[in-house]
Parts: C-alpha cells; structure tokens; sequence
C-alpha cells in the first residue's frame, strides 16, 4: 500500500499520521508543493492525505500548483480513494466539489472545543460529543453537494465533513503534536493577535501532554476509518 501526502509549507508535515501510516504498512511518498509540484500517477496510490497551509485556495494566480492539486484530489475521489484533508486539505477538498472557501468571521488559533454533529446514517465518522482540538485558521468553506456535516464549534459552523464513505475534511489539526505546534507557532506567530478564538503563544504551548495524546488518538480513529473504506 502507498500513502502520498500533499504538503504546502515545509513546517507543516504528517505530524502522527506518519507513525499511523508506517505501523499500517503503508509506504510513504509526498508532493512538496512549495518546492516541486510533481503529481504521482493517481492510481499508483491507495491513501490521500492533503496537509494544511497559510495560503487560500483562492490564490491561483499566486500558487498556480493550486489548480493541478485541485484536478489531482478530484481524481483520486472519483476512484474512491481514501482522501483526508486538514485545515487548507479540507478546504481544497469542498472547493474542488464545488463548495465555496471564503474568510471566517474569526479566526481559530489554538486549542478550542468542537462538538460533534449528529449524522442521519451512522455511516459517517461519529466524533466525540465535544472535544478540545487545535485550530489555525481563518477561513471556512460552504459543504460542497452531497457531503454531511460531522462537527462544528462556536466559532465556525462547519468544522468537519464527510463525502461518501471515503473522504473527510476537518477545519481542524489532529495530528498535531508538541513539534509541529512550535513550528507554527515559530513560522507563524505574526497571527497570534488578539481576538476572541486567539489563544497567545504561551497558552498555546502550555497545552498539557494528554492533550495532544487525546487528538492524536482521535486521528487515529478517523485513519482506521478511511483506511476500511479502501
């Protein structure tokens, strides 16, 4: 099996996806957009992961790799391969299926409760009733058609979603892990403003160990998840 992950900023990696991924038996391949944006063959792959990034997917005439990375997720949906899409992932999943990505009316940093949606078909991935996961973002999406919403927060509606039973986008960073919350915190921290969902870098980084253990389990569920639906 062979997992490629779409990477946009060189600080923002797999975080615990990666050791999900090896322990899973999956071989690991990645697109490093901001240097090389070279596509794999889409059916030489049999798991997406579309990590997360500071741009909009608005910003083609910026990214022009934006639009090849859009034709390349719509690929790999419409062969039903398992697709994840964290943060910008989830948001270039809902503009490629025809949803809309525009700016929240705040922006989400740091560690903030989502609570789960209850689905009319117990198909879809059921997350906790509520659960403190990290955030950074400032834009939000429209559900594309046919996908369910499964999570939302007081500060934006649409924190998850599913389409079918082979592709979720979350709003939000489960794989986050001490590393990777101090690389955005340190390549970033330009954004850490004052705001009513903006945490400071201190109480950011003061997020106590069961914490990241707590989301990291919850990716790992939501993997096991996609993983069933190959």
């Amino acid at each position: 099996m062979r997992a490629h992950y779409l990477q946009h900023v060189s600080f923002e990696g797999l975080g615990s996806i990666e050791s999900w991924l090896v322990n899973a038996g999956y071989e690991i391949s990645n697109t490093p957009l901001y240097s090389s944006a070279v596509f794999p063959d889409i059916e030489s792959i049999d798991f997406l992961v579309v990590m997360g990034g500071p741009m909009s997917v608005n910003d083609e005439a910026e990214y022009p790799w934006l639009a090849q990375e859009k034709d390349f997720i719509k690929q790999a949906i419409d062969l039903g391969i398992p697709v994840l899409g964290i943060c910008l992932g989830a948001q270039l999943i809902a503009d490629t299926m025809g949803g809309k990505v525009f700016p929240n009316t705040v922006k989400e940093i740091g560690w903030f409760p989502i609570t789960a949606v209850n689905s009319e078909t117990s198909s879809t991935f059921q997350f906790p009733k509520e659960i403190d996961v990290f955030h950074w973002h400032g834009e939000t999406f429209s559900l594309p058609e046919g996908a369910v919403q499964i999570a939302k927060s007081q500060g934006c509606e649409n924190q998850a979603f599913q389409l079918g039973r082979n592709v979720i986008g979350l709003q939000f960073h489960l794989e986050t892990t001490p590393v990777s919350a101090q690389a955005l915190v340190t390549n970033c921290r330009d954004e850490l403003v004052a705001g009513e969902y903006i945490q400071s870098e201190a109480e950011i980084l003061a997020a106590a160990k069961e914490s990241y253990t707590s989301i990291n389990s919850l990716m790992t569920r939501v993997l096991e998840y996609l993983h069933e639906a190959r």
